[in-house]
């Protein structure tokens, strides 16, 4: 369970008993981002549900606010980071791991966070309104298989945090959260969008960027997570 601890101390702002580990353990607990996930999930949700006892908006905005409090927002900062590197691409590989390194947030980053920032609080109010919140719980777990997934396929931009998580992750480890997402998915067809927004993310992380980094993994997830809420909303209309 090592592993697990690793990744809830990394992922979110939980609080989590202290364990000794080496920089292979720190690594090899990407094998457990889905299962944190879940907990994030469970809270989003859970946050949503109790704010909609006074309205759908309240709800949304609980929801967003405990997405934003578990995980610290650690994945929009990655978001931030790669919008603004993304808009230095055109120059050359230089300048983009100059502003990729740049802790300063960029005109990108602030429109890409604004719009992040909106799109989950009208989709969660879309799904409080609908009352599909049951499917919030699984997609930050769903959204947390692509890092698996890059992480094997993807080289590493540069010696950073993506290249600390290159050559852990075992075929098993994939199979495995590959069940788990098609169980899911019976509940949640919609889930299964997660497999095309992970393909065609990592395709645009080598065509756009050139490999994948810490914060190509943390923009990763917060672009799964709306392409599923998306999902979600659509299946529950269509649903209805």
């Amino acid at each position: 369970m090592k592993g697990f601890v690793l990744a809830t101390q990394f992922l979110t702002r939980l609080p989590t008993p202290r364990v000794a580990a080496t920089a292979h353990d720190f690594a090899a607990s990407i094998r457990w981002f889905p299962a944190v996930g879940l907990i994030v999930g469970m809270g989003v949700a859970g946050a949503a549900w109790a704010g909609a006892w006074l309205d759908a908006w309240c709800g949304a905005q609980a929801g967003l606010v405990a997405w934003v409090a578990i995980t610290g927002a650690l994945h929009l900062d990655g978001l931030a980071d790669l919008a603004d590197a993304s808009g230095a691409a055109h120059r050359d590989r230089a300048r983009l791991l100059a502003v990729l390194a740049d802790p300063h947030l960029g005109s990108f980053g602030a429109v890409a966070l604004a719009v992040q920032v909106l799109a989950k609080l009208v989709l969660l109010h879309a799904l409080v309104a609908q009352g599909a919140l049951a499917g919030v719980v699984l997609v930050p777990f769903v959204a947390r298989i692509g890092p698996l997934a890059w992480a094997r396929w993807i080289a590493p931009l540069h010696a950073g945090l993506g290249a600390r998580f290159a050559g852990v992750v075992r075929g098993r480890d994939l199979a495995l959260w590959a069940v788990a997402l098609a169980v899911a998915a019976l509940r949640c067809p919609a889930l299964l969008l997660a497999v095309p927004g992970i393909a065609l993310w990592g395709g645009w992380i080598v065509t756009r960027i050139g490999g994948i980094s810490g914060d190509g993994h943390g923009a990763g997830i917060e672009w799964n997570e709306t392409v599923l809420l998306l999902g979600l909303c659509v299946e529950a209309r269509l649903w209805s």
